[in-house]
């Protein structure tokens, strides 16, 4: 096993730029191509990756392994490398959008194979040339050693945890996320109602006049629903779980599941210069169809 080689579970958008961060430092990633799409392999070979055989290679010859996955995958990646001939005794960073409960469970899945845990939580866009735009919080005994990997790149790695067992970073993850995203869910929502009502027009005026950033907001959300949406829905899931563990109403968070759930990627065309108000028009038409 050598410490210089990183393994990557899988090289969606965050993924492939959490990788080149590393790559840029001249550490070797490696990553599984075997079922993913084209538009995978071209970001990984865009971040530098080498690609391996199969998880258990990746297993075997890595010493820290990062799961940047859809929240509904996070515990498929985890028995992935767990059940591989040797299990995995290096280090298994699940930075996924999961909850502190799910992060548990991902920990334990892991232990078992004989891996060390560290808890992840990355906030901001994929991180690029604008250095310290991206954190990925990190908690657990090891996380100091997950940090120091990404000494010098864009993405800023903060240790916010060490006690044994810590799952702070998700933690953080789902409160920052409950209102990012749950904000976005509660805006598209309301505007959809105006439109059921016929009110869409005078709720705009209002707007203007009253909160004067929220039709820009609503288009915003509009067009992050359509590209992500369907990772957004477990993610909000995965928020209402979070809530509910803390004696929380876990209603806001199911609710704006099913609004994410509702849009779908490409509902305006796909195309580069699919105008906001047409993004709009078609996502909420979709809420309101359900």
């Amino acid at each position: 096993m050598s410490e210089t080689v990183i393994g990557l579970l899988h090289p969606g958008e965050m993924g492939a730029a959490v990788a080149g961060c590393l790559t840029a430092r001249g550490l070797e990633v490696g990553w599984v191509p075997d079922g993913r799409s084209p538009v995978t392999a071209g970001r990984a070979a865009a971040a530098g990756l080498t690609g391996v055989l199969a998880v258990s290679e990746l297993a075997a010859r890595a010493g820290v392994i990062l799961s940047i996955c859809p929240p509904h995958a996070a515990a498929e990646c985890a028995r992935a490398v767990a059940g591989s001939p040797g299990g995995f005794p290096g280090i298994f960073v699940d930075a996924n959008a999961i909850s502190p409960t799910t992060a548990r469970q991902v920990a334990a899945i892991v232990e078992q194979a004989g891996a060390s845990y560290v808890d992840g939580g990355i906030i901001g866009l994929p991180p690029g040339e604008q250095a310290g735009a991206t954190r990925l919080y990190l908690s657990g005994p090891r996380a100091g050693e997950v940090a120091d990997l990404f000494t010098g790149t864009a993405l800023d790695a903060r240790v916010i945890d060490v006690t044994p067992g810590s799952v702070a970073a998700s933690a953080v993850k789902m409160a920052y996320a409950g209102w990012t995203k749950g904000t976005a869910a509660l805006l598209l929502a309301v505007r959809a109602l105006a439109r059921a009502e016929a009110v869409e027009d005078t709720l705009l005026a209002e707007w203007a006049l009253s909160q004067p950033e929220l039709a820009g907001r609503s288009a915003a959300a509009a067009r992050s629903a359509e590209a992500k949406g369907w990772r957004w829905t477990g993610e909000m899931t995965e928020i209402a779980a979070s809530m509910a563990a803390a004696g929380l109403p876990d209603g806001f968070h199911l609710a704006a599941a099913d609004i994410f759930r509702r849009t779908r990627p490409g509902a305006a065309g796909g195309a580069a210069d699919a105008s906001v108000d047409a993004t709009t028009e078609e996502v909420l038409r979709l809420i309101l169809t359900g």
